[in-house]
């Protein structure tokens, strides 16, 4: 941090010396010296004068920037705040220079409107993903490092602009899983609005709940195969997240239950947490630390194999 601060300092003086200049260049028409110019003065004046302003609209936007950055612990938040602090910078930059072409503030007025009319029809659907912006960064519905699935569309959020938001897909038309496409995916915010969302990142922060299924016949210990698969769970949770093993027992516990399969088979269901990202992994480790076990006493599991499939 300290190799940064003579930067950002040096960035602030930058701006603040290019301010003063234009307001001092403003001043000095005004002397006697630059008479042969006295009809081109006023324009010369509230040039500098508006130029001077959005310098210092500019210098007071990045140091929010900077505060934003240096304050926030939540990349989706920083973002958020950050987009709202360089809209307020361009709107009040935009009207500085309104104020600059227009001498009439009615004029002002009946352009914006007539302006506004035009864009209004011309632009709807960058309009209506303008909207559901500001809707994504006051609700919140999502923000970047979330995982959801809108529309079709799955994957993790890595940027959201004022028009459109940008997905890691994960999934997709290549993948049986939920790893990583390698493909980004972009939306239109508008979306938002017109189709449900799923957030991945729900009350169970950091886990959802996912299940595991394993064939067995009727005749296999049920109680045996609940032992076995509660095991492998318990032992992979402590293993990966053992700040959390306590909490295991009670709101992170997994659960087992059975259920009549389409080919008469029983199917054993090892439901348990993960967290979006690691479904796949955690599925595999789970499998690995449980069919040994299941298989290390056959007269009580029995699998369909062979004809008996």
């Amino acid at each position: 941090m300290e190799n940064k601060k003579p930067s950002l300092v040096s960035s602030y003086l930058g701006y603040a010396i290019v301010a003063c200049l234009f307001l001092v260049v403003r001043y000095i028409v005004e002397l006697d010296f630059f008479d042969t110019l006295a009809r081109y003065r006023p324009f010369v004046q509230k040039l500098m004068l508006s130029l001077s302003i959005v310098t210092l609209i500019l210098l007071a936007g990045k140091f929010v920037d900077d505060l934003i950055y240096k304050r926030s612990t939540s990349e989706g938040d920083r973002h958020n705040l950050q987009s709202i602090a360089r809209l307020i910078t361009s709107v009040l930059i935009l009207i500085v220079i309104i104020a600059f072409l227009f001498q009439n503030l009615y004029a002002i007025a009946v352009s914006f409107g007539l302006i506004s009319l035009v864009l209004g029809f011309a632009l709807q659907s960058p309009i209506t993903s303008f909207i559901a912006w500001l809707y994504i960064v006051f609700r919140r519905p999502y923000k970047i490092g979330d995982r959801i699935q809108l529309n079709g569309f799955r994957g993790d959020v890595v940027e959201v602009n004022y028009l459109d938001t940008a997905i890691l897909e994960c999934s997709g038309d290549y993948l049986q899983n939920d790893r990583r496409s390698g493909r980004i995916v972009y939306f239109p915010n508008s979306l938002i609005l017109k189709s449900e969302l799923i957030n991945y990142s729900g009350p169970l922060v950091p886990f959802i709940y996912d299940e595991t299924a394993i064939q067995i016949a009727y005749t296999s210990d049920l109680k045996f195969v609940e032992k076995c698969l509660l095991e492998a769970a318990d032992l992979d949770f402590k293993e990966h997240y053992p700040q959390l093993a306590g909490e295991a027992v009670g709101e992170w516990s997994p659960a087992v239950y059975f259920r009549v399969n389409t080919y008469a088979w029983l199917e054993a269901v090892i439901m348990y947490p993960v967290e979006p990202m690691n479904t796949t992994v955690k599925r595999n480790r789970i499998l690995k630390g449980a069919l040994p076990l299941l298989n290390s006493v056959p007269e009580k599991v029995q699998f369909p194999e062979g004809s008996r499939r």
